[in-house]
């Protein structure tokens, strides 16, 4: 993922409201948010690639999603799949605060990334750059290509959208999908400086991304209400040269 913004237990109805869009590659092969035939309690978006996945979710109520932190000062060739982070967590059974305990010691191995693990009790984030796990109380938060709430213009405007659907008592995944599809530019002002020219800045710097070979491929939208009903949406721009663009959903009450 490259932008993902959530509500952590601040609604009355919802203990998570979360929107994601996933950035990457054109070329890169991906399966779209599906349940797996090898893993049938585990629905998520497969990067067929490197095997992993980039958001996903389970029947038991577990949630994950990795962004990657991008300097290109601190690239590694060859990095393990960072994919593999959240899909280890997903089809494990420890609880979020051990998993992440069980990855720091590699953590170094591969390229920058942003880690969420979470259940219905607890959400915790990770970052190999930083490395200090920190569970996360009630809030609203934000993710793209830094830390934990990094004050990005693409940030900042996605969560306040976020703030105020929550507000609003009436959160529906359309309103979450209007804010992830915001192709409005930072000013130029605010750009982040990862190591890029400042034209690729500008195109990365906007909600959803639209580039020759790479942008938002991927749409999603989570919402878990307080008696355990969950609901997923995926909106795909475009997953593969063999799957079509288009919305899919899933809703099912989570047990355990």
């Amino acid at each position: 993922m490259c932008l993902l913004v959530f509500a952590w237990k601040v609604h009355p109805d919802y203990d998570l409201i979360l929107a994601a869009n996933r950035d990457e590659f054109l070329n890169r092969p991906a399966r779209s948010a599906t349940f797996w035939d090898d893993e049938p309690e585990l629905l998520a978006g497969m990067d067929l690639e490197g095997g992993g996945t980039w958001l996903g979710v389970t029947l038991d109520g577990k949630f994950s999603a990795i962004t990657n932190y991008r300097d290109m000062k601190l690239h590694k060739e060859n990095a393990p799949s960072r994919g593999k982070l959240p899909l280890n967590y997903l089809n494990g059974r420890k609880p979020p605060s051990t998993y992440i305990e069980s990855i720091r010691s590699g953590a170094d191995s591969f390229n920058g990334f942003n880690l969420i693990t979470g259940n219905r009790n607890a959400i915790w984030y990770y970052s190999n750059i930083r490395d200090m796990p920190k569970e996360l109380g009630p809030g609203i938060y934000g993710l793209s290509n830094h830390l934990l709430d990094t004050p990005w213009p693409k940030v900042v405007k996605a969560k306040e959208a976020l703030a105020a659907i929550v507000a609003s008592h009436e959160p529906n995944h359309e309103k979450l999908f209007r804010l992830l599809h915001d192709r409005t530019p930072a000013p130029e002002n605010q750009l982040p400086d990862t190591g890029l020219d400042r034209a690729a800045e500008k195109k990365l710097s906007s909600a959803f991304i639209e580039m020759d070979g790479y942008g938002t491929r991927a749409s999603t939208v989570i919402m878990l209400k307080k008696n355990g009903q969950l609901e997923f949406r995926e909106r795909v721009h475009q997953n593969s040269d063999q799957e079509t663009p288009g919305d899919s959903c899933f809703r099912f009450l989570i047990h355990g």
